[in-house]
């Protein structure tokens, strides 16, 4: 309090009511300890991380595009956009699982059921990404005459780093699960990023070519080494909490909660990342650089949704077991406020600025910034609901999810195929934006449908705390 009374002293007059009541705020949010603050805090800690994380990944991009020129650079994007949606994909849902269950189990106490669902989600998410990566050796064996010939070996080369992105991905979940924002997101979007930038320039600076191929060396080589050190980390951290002991598996339970939550993400997946594939398959390298350029710029508006999202999964979860409704409509507005305002702001700041970032990149990515305002518009679109789909799966409501998805992901490949081949990519950036919009739409009905709460970033958390089904 004295270090906010400080501050507060030091604003000008006409600042102060203002400034100290947002200081205030500030102070509380940072000091209580009750689920909203908590879930507010790692919030803040999550958005923190993914803005240093996006100007990494921004600079990261950056580099890479300069290194290699904007044709090995479209080539490095393409394969490691599916390299990514696929390693994700291997985990089958546990890793979102994990946060559904979790919590419960701790507010039982039932800590065997803890150390039995974290160390059999590592060992799944092991096994599943090495399956993937043997049906991926042996489709690319099979079909890789048929696949251009510059993708090849970048492709061979990603589909080693399978295993690892999937333990990533479960690592990242029990530590969200577990409110530890910092070891869940480092990781991947900090470290990881600077890793492969690295290796890259190391290589480069031992002789080796400036291309894709040396793009996707580094980069499964930075994958191994965050994952390896993440999963220490992880362990550590899991056996200091919650000590050794007997473990309890229920893993049929667990994978059918696990499974839906993969066929919801997996459209969710391919939902975000099928305007770059589809730009793969029916444009040159060339296009899909600027594509993923613009889309990798408009991505600094896109982590507040992740942000919100991955504190409002743990207490959501937390609410429906142990509050009642007219808490978790009140959380759920929150957590659409949270996701609009931010993300109106920084996406405005993002178009202004628009110009100069994508010159970063080349002279010839400037063209990509009509696709920044289409595809702001879609974001902004998808915003205004939150983390709608968060919700529904935290209350059980996966299938519908599935569904919602799988219509959406439809509507977007469709308009992706339909327009693409006639627009080029502002084609795609229009077809993404619609779908996000398909979407929101999609997730508003749902949600009021199922839970009962009006749930829109405008909508007053009374009004649709009222609304609901008895």
């Amino acid at each position: 309090m004295a270090v906010i009374e400080t501050a507060e002293k030091m604003l000008p007059a006409g600042l102060r009511p203002t400034g100290g009541r947002l200081l205030r705020a500030l102070a509380s949010l940072l000091t209580q300890r009750d689920e909203k603050a908590t879930a507010q805090r790692m919030a803040l800690t999550a958005f923190s991380i993914r803005i240093i994380s996006a100007a990494l990944a921004f600079l990261s991009q950056i580099v890479l595009a300069r290194l290699m020129g904007e044709y090995e650079y479209g080539i490095f994007v393409f394969v490691w956009v599916l390299i990514i949606l696929f390693g994700d994909l291997s985990c089958l849902g546990f890793h979102t699982a994990i946060i559904r269950f979790l919590p419960q189990y701790k507010a039982a106490g039932a800590f065997e059921e803890i150390r039995g669902l974290t160390g059999t989600a590592r060992i799944f998410g092991l096994l599943s990404g090495t399956v993937v990566l043997g049906i991926g050796m042996v489709a690319l064996y099979l079909f890789g005459s048929r696949i251009q010939s510059y993708y090849v070996i970048p492709i061979f080369l990603g589909l080693l780093a399978m295993p690892m992105i999937a333990l990533g991905d479960i690592l990242e979940g029990t530590s969200r699960a577990n409110h530890w924002p910092v070891m869940a997101l480092s990781p991947v979007y900090i470290i990881r990023p600077i890793l492969i930038i690295l290796f890259m320039l190391v290589a480069i600076g031992l002789g080796a070519e400036h291309t894709a191929v040396t793009a996707m060396q580094a980069a499964l080589v930075a994958t191994y080494v965050t994952a390896v050190g993440q999963y220490v980390a992880t362990l550590f951290r899991l056996r200091r909490h919650y000590h050794e002991g007997p473990r309890k598996i229920d893993f049929i339970a667990w994978l059918s909660v696990a499974f839906p939550i993969f066929l919801i993400e997996g459209v969710g997946f391919l939902l975000t990342n099928s305007d770059v594939v589809v730009v793969g398959i029916f444009l040159e390298p060339h296009d899909v650089a600027i594509y993923f350029a613009a889309a990798k710029t408009m991505a600094m508006v896109h982590f507040i949704n992740f942000s919100v999202k991955a504190a409002s999964g743990p207490r959501f979860s937390s609410i429906i077991a142990e509050g009642t409704r007219s808490e978790l409509a009140a959380a759920a507005i929150d957590a659409a406020k949270w996701t609009f305002w931010p993300a109106l702001g920084v996406g405005l700041c993002v178009l202004a600025a628009g110009h100069l970032l994508l010159s970063l990149f080349g002279g010839a990515f400037t063209a990509g910034y009509i696709l920044m305002v289409i595809l702001l518009a879609g974001i902004l679109a998808k915003a205004l609901v939150g983390p709608a789909e968060t919700l529904l799966m935290m209350a059980g409501k996966q299938n519908m999810c599935v569904i919602l998805y799988a219509g959406a992901l439809t509507a977007n490949v469709l308009l992706n195929v339909l327009l693409i081949p006639r627009f080029g990519i502002e084609g795609a950036a229009i077809a993404t934006a619609s779908a996000m919009g398909v979407e929101a739409i999609l997730l508003h009905i749902a949600v009021r449908r199922a839970l009962g709460i009006t749930l829109f970033a405008f909508a007053d958390a009374d009004a649709a705390c009222k609304n609901m089904k008895a």
